[in-house]
């Protein structure tokens, strides 16, 4: 009734998706003190109801004047100091049951108009449920929690966005910790490029290259051929004419084919092909390279240039790169002959420098899963990464050079998606136990403009099939222009915190599942760790303040005025270290 304490004024026009409404003169103040608590009328993203008999209609305030849009009236009305709503409608609830998103029955001309008090946003947002987890507080009242569904935050895939310092890591460690806290059966794998989440998950399995407590390997034998043959020799899917790439292939079909007695259990060598992660020496792939192009022969026939017939003085060692030596070839048409082998002539220096980067031994020299003989094999990795008691996995891979950061986490991503599409039906994993892959600083390695990107591929997929094999998945960035279209066209959950970029807000506008434009156009006035969340996985569309977490990641700013302050000693500062570290590429 026009007579209630919490009565606004009236609806003026109404069109699919918004209304205006007219603040009625007999307000007595602009900031009504209702059941003891201040309400300021037309806060902009602040809520309104519509009662319609047994039917409440909620919406959004997304702009406020003193002039209507009906131009005739606009004059007179701004004369008398009326004032005017522009509201979006988000939503309905009939009687006692719970609210819903979207409209089906609109308000008309001068239905009433009402501030959404307290007590209303509890019966909008309800109780914690179940199947749902606190993402943080109301940013209009301290007293509510905030809830969202963790079935279709994870599993209709979620990102976080925000400007560097609105407060992204925070979010994530909200996020993470109220999963993993909440749920004793929960899972999840945080890709981390830069090494700052570890010290807000101080008892979580934490895997880092070069650390010797718990080193983090990822065995270049996982690649498929083309990832491979690219990652070696810098050849491409499309160099498939070519002899040495088809010999390359039926190489490493034959290496892997040696090797079929594994830990994780035998392979039928009739089903092994040049994609199939089965562990081989690159070594020694190197070796017959070069022994190839090396040899010399007793024979001149280039058919008859094979082992029988080959002039070898010593056979070398390929663990140690030491090639094989020959007697040296005739100058003239004589024995002993040159190989006339040369295919592999452009590829086995590439192959030799790649083997002594010493910044691919986390690769190439992978400890325990580093040949058949090892006393690993990759169910250990899996069970390290995934299936351990601890829920939460840390790939640190802050020190991965970054020329191969893109295709580890292509490799990463695809060999823990493959578990679960092929272990979908097992008791312990796949649709029995879902998964959750974060991958933070998403912007570097999921590029829109990077047309050949493994790590963008492998994502991709989890984004368009996950859900079915229960992998779900959250991007982090503080660039979502710059991100795959495909990642953002399905994401269920946006959970976005500050932005000042033009060109990332209308990313996140486009993106929204609500649509709510007058939501996403408060990012860039939104406070440290304050979050407008929309989506499948929230009951409305929401602003939200986000705990503060500690510990926290080592993604703050440094302490500047503390740290100019201090004197420091010239002496001191000899920097040896430092250029060490980047000869070494280790921290």
């Amino acid at each position: 009734m026009d007579t209630d304490v919490t009565y606004l004024g009236k609806v003026i026009r109404v069109d699919s998706s918004t209304v205006e409404v007219e603040i009625s003169d007999e307000i007595p103040s602009s900031a009504p003190i209702i059941n003891g608590r201040l309400y300021k009328i037309g806060q902009i993203g602040t809520f309104v109801k519509m009662p319609m008999g047994n039917i409440t209609i909620y919406g959004i305030v997304s702009s406020v004047s003193n002039t209507s849009s009906k131009d005739d009236e606009s004059q007179i009305k701004q004369i008398v100091g009326s004032r005017f709503l522009s509201v979006q409608l988000v939503g309905e609830k009939i009687g006692d049951d719970d609210f819903e998103k979207g409209i089906g029955t609109y308000p008309t001309i001068n239905d009433e108009v009402h501030i959404v008090i307290e007590k209303d946003l509890f019966d909008i947002y309800g109780e914690k449920g179940s199947g749902s987890i606190e993402i943080g507080k109301h940013s209009s009242s301290d007293n509510l929690s905030v809830y969202v569904d963790i079935h279709k935050l994870i599993l209709r895939h979620c990102a976080i966005l925000g400007s560097t310092g609105s407060g992204k890591s925070n979010t994530t460690v909200s996020i993470l910790k109220a999963i993993l806290n909440e749920y004793v059966g929960s899972r999840v794998m945080l890709v981390d490029p830069h090494g700052e989440y570890s010290s807000a998950f101080p008892t979580a399995n934490s895997f880092k290259i070069n650390d010797i407590k718990s080193p983090l390997y990822i065995p270049f034998w996982l690649m498929t051929f083309d990832e491979l043959a690219f990652f070696l020799v810098g050849a491409k899917p499309s160099d498939d004419q070519k002899v040495e790439y088809r010999l390359l292939r039926e190489w490493v079909t034959n290496y892997k084919k040696e090797h079929y007695v594994l830990k994780s259990g035998n392979v039928n060598p009739d089903f092994i092909t040049a994609d199939s992660p089965i562990p081989f020496s690159a070594r020694k792939l190197w070796y017959d390279m070069n022994w190839r192009l090396n040899a010399t022969f007793s024979e001149a026939s280039k058919d008859k240039h094979t082992k029988a017939t080959v002039q070898e003085i010593s056979a070398g060692d390929h663990s140690q790169f030491k090639p094989a030596e020959f007697e040296p070839y005739s100058m003239g048409n004589a024995a002993p002959y040159k190989s006339q082998h040369k295919e592999f002539y452009s590829y086995e220096k590439k192959l030799l420098s790649r083997l002594k980067d010493s910044r691919y031994d986390f690769m190439f020299d992978p400890g325990d899963y580093k040949d058949h003989n090892s006393p690993k094999d990759l169910h250990h990795l899996l069970k390290d990464w995934i299936g351990s008691d601890n829920k939460l996995a840390i790939l640190d891979l802050s020190g991965v050079p970054f020329e191969v950061l893109d295709i580890a986490i292509g490799l990463i991503t695809r060999f823990v998606y493959d578990s679960m599409f092929w272990g979908r039906n097992e008791s312990y994993t796949g649709k029995s136990r879902p998964l959750l892959l974060a991958y933070e600083e998403a912007h570097t390695y999921l590029n829109k403009n990077d047309n050949f990107s493994y790590s963008k591929t492998a994502v991709e997929r989890i984004f368009k099939e996950g859900r079915k094999f229960g992998v779900g998945a959250l991007v982090i960035s503080q660039r979502p222009s710059e991100i795959s279209e495909t990642i953002l066209a399905q994401l269920g959950t946006l959970i976005a915190l500050r932005l000042t970029n033009s060109s990332d807000q209308s990313i996140i506008k486009s993106s929204s599942p609500d649509n709510l434009n007058s939501l996403i156009d408060l990012l860039p006035s939104l406070r440290i760790g304050e979050a407008v969340i929309v989506g499948e996985s929230i009951k409305i569309p929401s602003r939200v303040r986000i705990k503060l977490n500690n510990p926290r990641p080592a993604s703050g700013d440094p302490e500047l005025v503390e740290c100019w302050s201090k004197e420091h000693k010239a002496e001191v500062d000899d920097y040896k270290s430092v250029v060490t570290k980047i000869r070494e590429q280790r921290t």
